[in-house]
This record gives structure tokens, C-alpha cells and sequence, in this order.
């Protein structure tokens, strides 16, 4: 069995080879196609893809991966073991299309239903967020790696990090639910990432996610001291694939 506490440096390895791949093409042009259920996708998630299923079978080929572009085109599987990577080459495609630097390279690792090991890299910024033996860590730019910590829930002026798309309505009443008192809008799973480094305190989402989509930030705000549960307060766990991999609602919090 491999150690997990071993596999986020790795995993933070290959998004940082996959963002490299990924990053000439931001703003480029790039074709921009769209899929069976109306999201976008461009060559920049096709070839992340592609990297990333490659080095994962080089160093974990006993793994199962279940990754957005793969499941897109062919399906996600009928069952899956206790143990597999879900992969998302490029979370926050729309972002991307738009020219925002707000996107993401995420791999996690679940075992039993939980994360227990991932690596997120945001490809305009060189940031990467990973787990390892010591709890969470950053680097950039392939610098030296450095721990992050969640910050406790500030008084008066705690941050939700929410949709683009949310309605004014709607984001005054998860302020009430939550009690936050400022939000900014930001795409993609960076939004975990930041409230695990203490930049913001909570992401309540009441709307659609795929299984693939926060894995891997799951992974790092859990060893960063916070957590991801269901709106009741109930584990927010993985391997749905009668579900076909689709997540309930949930609230991302830091302390």
C-alpha cells in the first residue's frame, strides 16, 4: 500500500508538469468545443488529461483514475474500488475561455470514500497547494514548499469565496445561513486552496459539482485544519458512482 502521506508531493509533480503544458495556451485562442452536457472544453484540457493519466500510470499503475475528460467521452464506470484518483486537468474551463487566471490542475487521491491525499496547481500564478507528511503545503514556481494553515473565523469580517454566477439573492441569504460578512466571486477549486492558506474563511455551495472537481483541494484544506461537509454537517464523501460521481451541496470552512 502506498504511503499517502508520500503521494501529494508526487501528485504536486505532475500538475506542475500538466500546468506547464497547459499554460501557452492560456490566451491563445485556443478552440473552444463543447461538451454532451454544454460545458466547455479546449485542447489545454485534452492534453492535461492526457499528461497526467501518463505519469499517474508510470508511478501508480495499480490505481484506478476516474478523470472528467475520460468520463465525458466515454462515461464514468458502473463501480470503483476503494481506492482510485479523481482527476481534473483543467477546473475552471470557463475561466480559462475568459482569460482569468482562476483555473486549476487537480489530482486527488480517495481512499474509502475520503481524500486522503491531493495536489491543486493554479498554471498563471506557478501556486501549488499539496498534501504531505506534515500537513498542507505551498509552493511557487517550484520553490521551496511551505506549510499552510487555515485562520481562525475572523470577528465582523469573515470571507466567502463564491460563484461568478450566484444571484445577489441568493448570496444575501447564504450570508445570513453562514454568517459572512464579505464575498468575493472567484472560479474553479483555487477557492478551497485560499480558504486552506487563511485568505478567506468559508465557500458555501448549494449548486452541481463533479466528484472530480474538489477532490484534490478536499484533500489539502482537510490538512490545512479545515473541513468539507454537507449543509447538516454530515461527511462529505466520494465514490458515488451510481451517481455517476455528481456531489450534493456542500460548505467548505476553514477553523
Amino acid at each position: 500500500m502506498t504511503d499517502n502521506a508520500a503521494v501529494g508531493p508526487t501528485l504536486a509533480d505532475i500538475c506542475e508538469a500538466a500546468a506547464a503544458l497547459i499554460l501557452p495556451l492560456w490566451k491563445s485562442g485556443v478552440e473552444v468545443l463543447t461538451k454532451a452536457d454544454e460545458s466547455p472544453v479546449t485542447e489545454a484540457d485534452r492534453r492535461g488529461e492526457a499528461l497526467i493519466l501518463e505519469r499517474l500510470a508510470q508511478r501508480f499503475p495499480d490505481i484506478p483514475v476516474v478523470s472528467e475528460e475520460h468520463s465525458s467521452e466515454f462515461g464514468t464506470p458502473d463501480r470503483i474500488g476503494p481506492r482510485f484518483f479523481l482527476v481534473d486537468p483543467l477546473d475552471g474551463t470557463k475561466a480559462f475561455v475568459r482569460g482569468d487566471p482562476n483555473f486549476t490542475v487537480n489530482i486527488g487521491l480517495i481512499d474509502n470514500g475520503r481524500p486522503v491525499a491531493g495536489a491543486v496547481c493554479a498554471p498563471p500564478t506557478g501556486e501549488t497547494w499539496f498534501t504531505g507528511a506534515e500537513g498542507a503545503m505551498k509552493r511557487v514556481n517550484g520553490g521551496p514548499a511551505v506549510p499552510v494553515r487555515v485562520r481562525p473565523w475572523p470577528k465582523g469580517a469573515a470571507v466567502a469565496l463564491v460563484s461568478h454566477t450566484m444571484k445577489e439573492e441568493t448570496a444575501v441569504k447564504l450570508a445570513q445561513e453562514y454568517g459572512f460578512d464579505l464575498r468575493e466571486p472567484m472560479d474553479s477549486s483555487i477557492k478551497l486552496c485560499r480558504i486552506a492558506e487563511g485568505s478567506a474563511d468559508v465557500y458555501p455551495r448549494h449548486g452541481p459539482t463533479m466528484e472530480w472537481d474538489i477532490a484534490a483541494a478536499h484533500a489539502v484544506l482537510e490538512a490545512a485544519g479545515g473541513s468539507v461537509l454537507t449543509p447538516d454537517g454530515q461527511t462529505f464523501s466520494y465514490g458515488k458512482a451510481d451517481d455517476g460521481f455528481r456531489n450534493g451541496w456542500f460548505v467548505a470552512r476553514g477553523a
